[in-house]
């Protein structure tokens, strides 16, 4: 039998960017400081007050975009440059930006995303009340997104809260909530995770409450974990942390409320998470328009490298995660593995019955620009491919429902650690880390090839 791969006409294709990792103009038009604002470049990196300067080069950017016949831009709308202090006056010009953004993309027939937090937590409320430690900075979050929210709702009809909302259960959190102060406890991790959820579940009530046309999603940073082998400790250790770490948060999403073998451990381990009256009725205004990730890679667990004193699965990675021997990596350790997504895809979909929408994807390659030479990219074209066909599997042999397929960062930015050598984009940025140079735009052969890809919407891939 043949199955009809055509994909359907309203299907998303795009980019996805974070803010800091794009607009640089750390300091004009009335912005107020981030956390990353201040964060220093090393021998390594960045600093991050240029970035690649999509402030003033929207247009340019947005016109790359069209010509790759994409539909679809992920943003986010930076905290401090609404915001200044993270709950004080608003600045004018920072929504002016935005509307001039959103607005570009309009008109060039790319539907908007915002995501409202990437990250970057105003640097008054990191120091004031230890960023999302304090149930102040919830209050304040829900006010800035509902400010947000109001300003673009009757533009943009695609809303995140959170990127890869689920590090905010893992230690990274402690580099990514506006922490300053503290032990980092598992108290402190549990703490500040449940008050994100508490932020993203008042904006979820809030939309579906207001706007009938408005979809709401939830997101999580996906690295499927496999057992490093058939022993039974490993098979349990992956499952405890696929639990915590991704089942957790996609039932709050869409069920709303936290995972029982979750609550259970809380329990059993008396860990204090400042759970209030009232949060569970809170958490109760969760149900996800749809179920959205970043994949770009998997993993595996090894249980026998785990302490023997017992701890929570949120750290079992730090201790146990081990290189698949199976699959190949790019230069920075990571698994290429376009089977991972599609099992992902389908998991995700046979488990909540809401669409599923891959709105990060992409490998990380280092590359130099000799100032006349196309970059050939041939790793990112085939990557791209084998991940896009595995999508084109879960959705029409497995019968998965997806909306839509973002690549991470296609015109090259800072990597997360503010490496801008490392880079994703099918645009090459012509600047280092410590010389922004002209920041020219150049296509690389990835931008072609995409180009033709998606002429045809994907259809022939």
């Amino acid at each position: 039998m043949t199955v009809t791969r055509k994909m359907p006409k309203d299907f998303f294709w795009g980019n996805s960017v974070s803010s800091m990792q794009t607009e640089g103009a750390w300091n004009i038009d009335g912005k107020g400081v981030s956390v990353y604002d201040v964060r220093p470049a090393t021998e390594q990196t960045s600093d991050w007050h240029d970035a690649i300067d999509e402030y003033h080069r929207y247009d340019e950017d947005l016109d790359l975009m069209q010509a790759m016949h994409m539909n679809m831009y992920r943003i986010q709308v930076s905290w401090s440059r609404v915001i200044p202090d993270g709950d004080g006056e608003i600045n004018e010009a920072g929504l002016a930006f935005y509307d001039r953004l959103v607005d570009g993309m309009l008109k060039r027939g790319i539907t908007p995303m915002i995501c409202l937090y990437h990250f970057d937590m105003p640097l008054a409320l990191a120091k004031n009340e230890n960023g999302f430690m304090s149930r102040h900075t919830v209050d304040a979050f829900v006010r800035f997104g509902k400010i947000v929210i109001d300003h673009f709702a009757d533009r943009v009809k695609y809303w995140i809260t959170f990127n890869e909302h689920n590090l905010y259960f893992t230690d990274e959190v402690f580099n990514i909530s506006g922490y300053t102060q503290g032990a980092k406890t598992v108290d402190d991790l549990y703490t500040i995770f449940h008050h994100t959820m508490l932020a993203h579940a008042q904006l979820d009530a809030y939309v579906h409450g207001k706007y009938a046309d408005v979809k709401f999603g939830g997101m999580v940073a996906a690295t499927p974990v496999y057992p490093a082998t058939s022993k039974p400790n490993d098979v349990l250790a992956a499952q405890q942390i696929d639990q915590f770490l991704y089942q957790n948060l996609n039932e709050a999403f869409v069920q709303g409320h936290y995972d029982h073998q979750v609550l259970t451990y809380i329990k059993d381990h008396d860990i204090d998470y400042d759970h209030q009256a009232g949060d569970d009725e809170i958490l109760a205004g969760m149900h996800a328009d749809f179920l959205s990730f970043s994949y770009y890679q998997t993993t595996t667990i090894n249980a026998d490298k785990l302490p023997a004193d017992e701890m929570a699965p949120n750290y079992y990675l730090n201790y146990g995660g081990e290189a698949n021997r199976f699959l190949a990596t790019n230069e920075w350790g990571w698994a290429i593995d376009p089977t991972g997504f599609r099992t992902l895809i389908t998991d995700l979909y046979n488990r909540y019955q809401v669409p599923v929408f891959p709105i990060e994807n992409g490998i990380g390659i280092r590359e130099h620009w000799d100032g006349e030479h196309q970059i050939e990219d041939d790793l990112r074209i085939q990557y791209h491919a084998e991940h896009i066909k595995a999508m084109k599997d879960a959705m029409f042999i497995d019968g998965a429902k997806v909306l839509g397929y973002l690549g991470w960062g296609l015109i090259d930015i800072p990597s997360s650690h503010a490496d801008i050598e490392k880079r994703y984009g099918m645009v090459y940025v012509n600047r280092s880390n410590h010389d922004l140079k002209d920041l020219k735009r150049v296509p690389k052969k990835s931008f072609y090839w995409l180009q033709t890809v998606l002429s045809k919407n994907g259809d022939e891939l």
